[in-house]
């Protein structure tokens, strides 16, 4: 990330209603119709100008505008970034405030990693079933990773399982939110029935199970500068 570390990064955007999550910079900007969020959008992308390809994307909805920052060519967050979040930011102040805090739709990223034996053998598979891509991705994923061209669907993973683990499922998807949603997250899951499996490697990831055992984890951008 150009010299940055994820903590100055997200340090640089909290304060601003953006938040890193798995090297991208979300935020949603709430609003009350479709035109609304259309004015919201070409503000965004005016303020973005000529650094705005490559960099932005943008999501309407009826309620919200959801805005994304990331360096599609490095898959990840650089200060061109961070100062593009700025400059929007400041952008929207006569339109609509950039925020996540309070919101009950929190920012997140899916991720499905698949445990494989000889990842070389199956991987070729699911990129041809998927149709997706070898882009550049977050540093916070393995170089196997595959990509949904249009960037809308979770990126996809492989884990080397050396030896073969029994009694687990072979495939488990990670959900990457923001620090502060973790607790929140974790206490719905546990009461929904779940267990905590492991958190030997947070704040990075917590491992959780559905009542029958299948796998689920929490992650953030913490404890991986």
């Amino acid at each position: 990330m150009e010299g940055m570390t994820r903590q100055s990064t997200s340090d640089a955007v909290d304060p601003l209603g953006w938040r890193l999550v798995l090297g991208v910079l979300v935020t949603h900007v709430p609003v009350g119709s479709l035109t609304d969020a259309a004015r919201v959008a070409t503000a965004a992308v005016d303020a973005a100008g000529a650094e705005g390809p490559g960099h932005l994307t943008a999501e309407l909805f009826a309620d919200r505008v959801v805005l994304r920052l990331q360096d599609v060519a490095v898959g990840d967050v650089t200060a061109t970034d961070v100062a593009l979040a700025r400059r929007i930011t400041d952008a929207l102040g006569g339109i609509g405030s950039a925020t996540v805090a309070g919101d009950a739709v929190a920012p997140q990223t899916l991720e499905i990693a698949i445990d494989a034996s000889d990842i070389a053998r199956v991987r070729p598979f699911w990129q041809a079933v998927t149709g997706y891509v070898d882009e550049p991705h977050p540093a916070d994923l393995p170089p196997n990773a595959l990509s949904d061209p249009l960037r809308r669907s979770p990126t996809i993973w492989f884990q080397q399982m050396d030896p073969p683990r029994g009694g687990r499922n072979r495939i488990h998807l990670d959900v990457d939110v923001p620090p502060e949603r973790v607790a929140a997250r974790m206490a719905a899951a546990l009461a929904a029935g779940g267990r905590l499996v492991s958190d030997a490697a947070a704040p990075s990831f917590w491992v959780l199970a559905d009542p029958e055992g299948n796998e689920a984890c929490l992650c953030t951008w913490q404890g991986r500068d």
